[in-house]
Order: C-alpha cells, then sequence, then structure tokens
C-alpha cells in the first residue's frame, strides 16, 4: 500500500484525487489547498484529511509520496521539499520553469533514490505508443521530418483569466500545450538540437501566446514543425496529433488511432503489410479499473503507484525525461518574443480591376 498525500485541488488536481482514491494500492492520506472552501467541502462529504499548509501536511503526515497539481510557478519549490523529505513524487506538466531548477532537482532524487514521475499522459495513450514503436522498429526507415499539431478552445475572447493566462504563473499556449506535443516528438522520434522560426502570438490574452510555431532541427539533419493553437474554436477539446515521415513510410497518429503507411513489409513489424494499416486506441489500450477523462489518465497514475512498490527509478516520464522536454521549451523561449494580434484589422485585399490589370497585365479577368 502506498500512502500518498495530495497538494493542489483545481481542475486536474480533482481529476487526480478520485483516480487515487480508488486505486486499490493506495490510501489518500491527506490533501492540501489554500482555497478554504475546496477543503471543507471535501473534509465534510468524503472524510479526507486536508490541510491548508503543504509544509504542515509534510510535518504531520506518514506519507510515501505526493502527488503536486499545483501552478506551474509552485512545482520546483513543492517537489525540492517533498524530495528532502525523502518521498517519491509525481508532478503535473511542465516539470519545472527553469531548467537549472529541474536539472538540480533530478540530481537530487537521483541522490535520494527516489521514484520520479511527470504527467505527460498522451505517452500512455495506446495509438502514440504504438507510433514511438513504429519508429523504433525501423520500418519507417530513416526518419527524416516531423510534426507535432495542438489545437483546441481554451482562449477565445479577450478577458482577465486565471494562472494559466499570466505570464509569471507559467501560463500560456506553450507551457499548457505545446508542452504536451514537444513531449510526444520526444517520445515518439527523440529530442532536437535546436528550434528556429520561432512565431509566438497573443491572439487574445494579454499577457501570454496564444499560438507558437515553430521548426525543431536535429542533429543528424532530420527537420520537424511545431504547430500550436489554443483559440482555435473549430475543436470540440484539445486535439493532439504527431505526424512522422521516414524513407520507408510514414505515420499519423491521434488519440483515436495511428494509421501507418510502410512502402514494404518490415521484420520489426509482424502482421503489418505494404500499404495503408490503421490500428485503433480501443484495441491497443489496456483496460483500467477506473475511468476518468479517458483510460491514460489512470494508466499514469498506476504507472507511478507501480514504479513505488517496485522502487523502479528509470521508468516513463521521469523528471529526467521531462526535463528534455522543458529544454526544449526554454530553446523556444530564447528564440522568441510574444507579439499581439489584438486590435489589427485583417489585410484590405483590392478588388478593383485596375490593381489586377497592373498585377498580372491585361489579360487579368
Amino acid at each position: 500500500m502506498v500512502r500518498i498525500g495530495m497538494v493542489g485541488l483545481g481542475k486536474m488536481g480533482l481529476s487526480h484525487l478520485a483516480i487515487v482514491r480508488a486505486h486499490p494500492q493506495v490510501r489518500l492520506v491527506a490533501a492540501c489547498d489554500t482555497v478554504g472552501y475546496l477543503t471543507d467541502v471535501l473534509a465534510k462529504y468524503t472524510g479526507l484529511k486536508c490541510h491548508d499548509s503543504f509544509e504542515r501536511m509534510l510535518e504531520q503526515e506518514q506519507l510515501d509520496a505526493v502527488l503536486i497539481a499545483t501552478p506551474s510557478k509552485l512545482h520546483a519549490p513543492m517537489v525540492r521539499k517533498a524530495l528532502e523529505c525523502g518521498l517519491h513524487v509525481f508532478c503535473e506538466k511542465p516539470f519545472v520553469l527553469d531548467v537549472d531548477q529541474g536539472e538540480q532537482l533530478v540530481q537530487l532524487a537521483d541522490q535520494r533514490g527516489l521514484v520520479t514521475q511527470v504527467g505527460y499522459h498522451y505517452r500512455f495513450v495506446g495509438a502514440f505508443r504504438e507510433a514511438a514503436r513504429v519508429v523504433a522498429s525501423g520500418a519507417l526507415g530513416n526518419v527524416h521530418h516531423v510534426r507535432a499539431e495542438a489545437y483546441g478552445p481554451v482562449a477565445l475572447r479577450p478577458k482577465g483569466g486565471t494562472w494559466r493566462s499570466a505570464k509569471s504563473e507559467g501560463g500560456g499556449a506553450l507551457y499548457d500545450y505545446a508542452c504536451h506535443a514537444i513531449d510526444l516528438v520526444n517520445f515518439v522520434v527523440g529530442v532536437p538540437a535546436s528550434v528556429g522560426g520561432v512565431v509566438r502570438h497573443s491572439v487574445f490574452s494579454r499577457d501570454v501566446e496564444d499560438e507558437v510555431y515553430c521548426s525543431l532541427h536535429y542533429a543528424n539533419g532530420s527537420s520537424g514543425q511545431l504547430c500550436v493553437n489554443w483559440s482555435d474554436e473549430s475543436f470540440r477539446k484539445m486535439s493532439t496529433k504527431v505526424s512522422v515521415w521516414g524513407t520507408k513510410g510514414r505515420l499519423t497518429a491521434d488519440r483515436q488511432e495511428c494509421q501507418i503507411y510502410l512502402r514494404e513489409p518490415h521484420g520489426g513489424l509482424p502482421g503489418i503489410g505494404a500499404g495503408w494499416t490503421v490500428r485503433y486506441t480501443t484495441d491497443l489500450t489496456d483496460e483500467v479499473w477506473f475511468y476518468l477523462r479517458g483510460e491514460e489518465y489512470s494508466a499514469q497514475i498506476d504507472y507511478f503507484v507501480r514504479s513505488v512498490l517496485q522502487r523502479r527509478l528509470d521508468g516513463e516520464n521521469s523528471f529526467r525525461s521531462a526535463l528534455q522536454t522543458d529544454r526544449v521549451v526554454g530553446m523556444i523561449l530564447a528564440e522568441s518574443t510574444v507579439s499581439s494580434l489584438q486590435g489589427v484589422k485583417p489585410a484590405q485585399v483590392p478588388q478593383s480591376r485596375g490593381f489586377w490589370q497592373r498585377l498580372f497585365g491585361a489579360h487579368a479577368r
């Protein structure tokens, strides 16, 4: 049995709380949040012991691990306190906002022999795991290009907001959306060596970007693209996709399926012939004991619990792995500033016949 304490009871925190309480090998000892209404309601109706101070919870409770689901700027100090108390740590993404701090925390966890994991749940989606397996098999040949896309309807009008819309809090499309796509790129094809051509636009938000676009460059000459926009209301919810091109085939994977095209069969993928093959997430995902929002959310918590029980220190989504994503985010930040599109009117296209004749000659119609 793993004794866990939770800090942060926002949207993701409450989801994690439900999953953790349902896990057969976990005892949720206590939870912590500074919002008294939340802790009062939880204590009254669930009997869960609640604290308004993270430090007090660590001092008073007998814990094996903590789950941190607070705003991003609080991750580093809370992770450090937990590690110094000898606790295993599951931390929501992004890991940290400062790469140097992240490196220190990785070293501290290694020194203490503690299990660490960051909440990049897409690595537990069957279709994305299949994409990583196909690339690793060599069936696509030499990979020469990758594209990661993430779109969704988060910021759709100018307004004030939560910590996610504040630069100092670690919000914005880069940290909230793009980090998922970047982590998938790292997972499926590897970590890029540099980035370029960075565009970060503030479409509706005042302090952070709402869209991010850039090129990815690999040491072997391969290339990539990152395309992220959380101000796209044509999507009902966040939609993330990864596409990979190789000399012998290509693939595209999203939450629902992995589409694979091979020029010829490959020994590393028995049962998959030349041409198109579609593998569905429903066929690629193991059942979970508790379903909330998607199997991947329960699967990642179960993976963390089993890692703690087995003392598995080199598991999926470790601090070291998540720090690679933070490094790419750092490169994007170093190459750009946020430009605002608020108040910018669409370009007016001249419609007069005289304009087109001047541009294309007398034959313009």
